[in-house]
């Protein structure tokens, strides 16, 4: 079941094995036959960095076989080792097969022996640390997605139960919504409210997922609730016994039972991988590479406009995730308290503020607007994951206040530091034009088009059209 949620470990732990059994089978091969150990194994009729490879990739596709890159309703640790041993035990066997065909008479068996020992200790390991380190996570609120039942009878409590025993998937529930009829005197349950508060419950906090577990004497609801998730971004998951069968969405597989899973949103999981990892190596690179330039705007800032240097501001990020945004100061002290007199000069139609002569900036905060630089602290901000380099502006709260219903669907990605909007539409002044714009980045997402979007960004900063 939701693969989404488990394409990161998956991911790692295949990487993990593949390169881990590689290393050994070299690291192996320099012990056994010294530094000329290609040489050796060209001797015996094989390339060795050849061999290296296919058995990097038969151990992990035998391991794969094995099931081990899947989610299993009862994970432990004795049932991993013994399925690590019985797929080096067929690997292994699958050498000594493949050796006895090509009648190579002088390989070394305790090679052979060494090479599959550690490598099936390595990928247990492996295991081992990469769930410890995935929990430890997960458990201070990193990596992790928070889930609504809608239901709160035997069968939503059990649900929600099996949900959180996968700590691998990195799920909390936050509580349940009671359907009529429902009873609610069981104590082991949160109840958040009544179905008919699920608008007020999915804008007051942040969820991920909404799981509809209900009885079948209120199955008129499922189609309201998903309309509702899909009009918002949000990802609804559908148990066999929790609702009728609904259209658009796919079956997955999870502890037993079947699911249907409608993902209102971008659903390439790897690539969603991959976006962070991009995120994070740039990010990453950005803030070493232009650290003397953040250094010494820094240091004139406080010389020329006092302290503070940075400003902080409060802005809602994936979901309604709450964080910081991380800015240079560009405006004068107390600037906030002055934007209820300065909305009659507000350029935007909407539910955002744009001020093209805004009294509140300094003078180095104009030119810091005006080529963007102001932002280059956000980078902090992408590398702790609140946000990404290329997606929807992040907003204010009380901007996301006043949303619409369907406005809402921009918070199902994190926010970026450049986006679809800001190339395409900056200048114009229609909120509802950006957020259509947002929307539509949402629909088309690639890392092909996040790639064309910061390409675009470049000659927007050079010629200085930030405002």
């Amino acid at each position: 079941m939701v693969r989404r949620h488990t394409s990161a470990l998956r991911a790692s732990l295949m990487a993990a094995d593949f390169f881990g059994a590689v290393v050994l089978f070299v690291a192996v091969s320099i012990a056994r036959y010294g530094s000329g150990w290609t040489t050796s194994w060209d001797h015996l009729g094989i390339d060795g960095l050849v061999a290296a490879t296919l058995y990097g990739l038969g151990w992990t596709v035998v391991v794969g076989l094995h099931g081990l890159y899947r989610v299993r309703a009862r994970y432990s640790l004795r049932s991993e080792a013994v399925a690590l041993i019985r797929a080096g035990a067929i690997v292994g066997l699958t050498m000594i097969v493949y050796l006895f065909i090509e009648r190579v008479s002088n390989a070394s068996r305790l090679l052979i022996a060494s090479l599959l020992i550690a490598t099936v200790a390595l990928a247990f390991a492996t295991r081992v640390t990469l769930r410890a380190l995935l929990n430890a996570f997960r458990r201070r609120g990193f990596m992790t997605r928070f889930v609504l039942v809608v239901g709160a009878g035997p069968f939503a409590e059990e649900f929600a139960g099996r949900l959180e025993d996968h700590v691998d998937l990195g799920l909390t529930v936050i509580g349940h919504l009671r359907a009529t009829g429902e009873d609610d005197a069981r104590p082991s349950r949160v109840i958040l409210g009544s179905l008919d508060e699920i608008e007020t419950v999915l804008h007051g906090r942040v969820v991920d997922e909404v799981a509809i577990c209900l009885p079948v004497r209120a199955w008129n609801y499922v189609e309201p609730v998903t309309q509702l998730c899909a009009s918002e971004g949000k990802i609804v998951r559908i148990p066999e016994e929790g609702g009728p069968h609904v259209n658009g969405g796919y079956v997955e597989e999870f502890d037993g039972m079947a699911i249907v899973s409608l993902v209102h949103g971008p659903d390439r999981a790897l690539s969603l991988v991959a976006k962070r990892a991009f995120d994070f190596t740039l990010a990453a690179l950005a803030l070493i590479l232009l650290s003397p330039l953040v250094i010494a705007l820094a240091l004139y800032l406080r010389h020329a406009e006092g302290a503070p240097v940075l400003y902080r501001q409060r802005r809602i990020g994936l979901n309604g995730r709450p964080f910081e945004v991380i800015k240079f100061r560009t405006m004068v002290a107390r600037a906030d308290e002055q934007l209820t007199q300065l909305m009659l000069f507000n350029e935007v139609r909407g539910r955002a503020f744009k001020m093209t002569n805004d009294p509140r900036l300094t003078r180095t905060g104009r030119f810091l607007r005006r080529t963007s630089i102001d932002e280059l602290p956000q980078l902090w901000n992408v590398l702790r994951g609140q946000m990404s380099l290329v997606g929807p502006r992040p907003p204010l709260p009380d901007e996301v206040a006043g949303y619409d219903v369907w406005h809402r669907r921009r918070l199902s990605m994190k926010p970026g530091m450049t986006g679809l909007w800001q190339v395409s539409a900056r200048s114009s002044p229609d909120f509802d034009r950006w957020v259509e714009r947002d929307l539509e980045y949402i629909d088309r997402w690639s890392l092909w088009l996040d790639l064309k979007i910061m390409a675009r960004t470049v000659p927007a900063v050079v010629y200085q059209q930030g405002r």
